[in-house]
């Protein structure tokens, strides 16, 4: 029997993009293909600015889980009846190096929707209910239609305007954080003022205090 390794599942508020502020339930998946995760391969990762651990399943409700075990988890902890539709949140690391259409079909099963937080170099499983590409400078995107674009800003070199010809429905901009935020935070915005195609995502689940 397949096990999925989780480092965390957790109720929340999306944070960041569209769908900001709707309850979802996180679950991130341990693994990517851009950055091992640990400090000491930072400088010589493909994205060598992730702000998530992703390493280990040590994390709140983390573990190596049947697809059985994840649905008991899941549904205990979503604490809404009729009033919000159940949903979950894919996101690592990278979800689709685990992430297969048994999942999928299994979540969609007991009645949640199922969102994906990706960085494009993968293809999904049929059927996932909300596609969300943040591409990464010197990788292969090959995850060229979705929901939401949403690229962080700036990335030396690598212009949000290539994707505008991508087949998505909703394009942002989320200032990257790092040193220098209040920076990148001008300059998003000078960005989208120019280019009214895009819209700016911010880290509000940052901004607010929660997961």
């Amino acid at each position: 029997m397949k096990k999925y390794k989780i480092k965390e599942i957790f109720l929340t508020k999306q944070g960041e993009g569209f769908h900001t502020g709707r309850p979802a339930i996180f679950i991130r998946f341990t693994g990517c293909n851009l950055w091992s995760g640990l400090e000491v391969d930072r400088k010589k990762a493909i994205c060598n600015w992730c702000d998530t651990e992703f390493v280990g399943t040590d994390g709140v409700n983390g573990g190596q889980y049947s697809i059985n075990e994840i649905l008991k988890i899941v549904s205990s902890l979503w604490p809404y009846q009729n009033e919000e539709e159940p949903y979950v949140v894919c996101t690592g690391g990278e979800p689709l190096l685990q992430l297969d259409q048994e999942f999928v079909d299994e979540m969609h099963n007991i009645g949640f929707k199922i969102s994906i937080e990706t960085n494009g170099t993968k293809l999904p499983p049929n059927k996932i209910d909300w596609i969300c590409v943040s591409p990464k400078k010197n990788t292969k995107i090959i995850l060229t239609k979705g929901d939401e674009l949403k690229f962080v800003y700036p990335q030396i070199g690598f212009n949000p305007l290539k994707f505008e010809g991508y087949d998505f429905n909703h394009f942002f901009i989320q200032p990257m954080d790092n040193k220098d935020y209040d920076k990148n935070k001008y300059n998003s915005e000078k960005f989208v003022k120019e280019n009214p195609l895009w819209k700016i995502s911010l880290q509000t689940h940052k901004i607010l205090g929660f997961p």
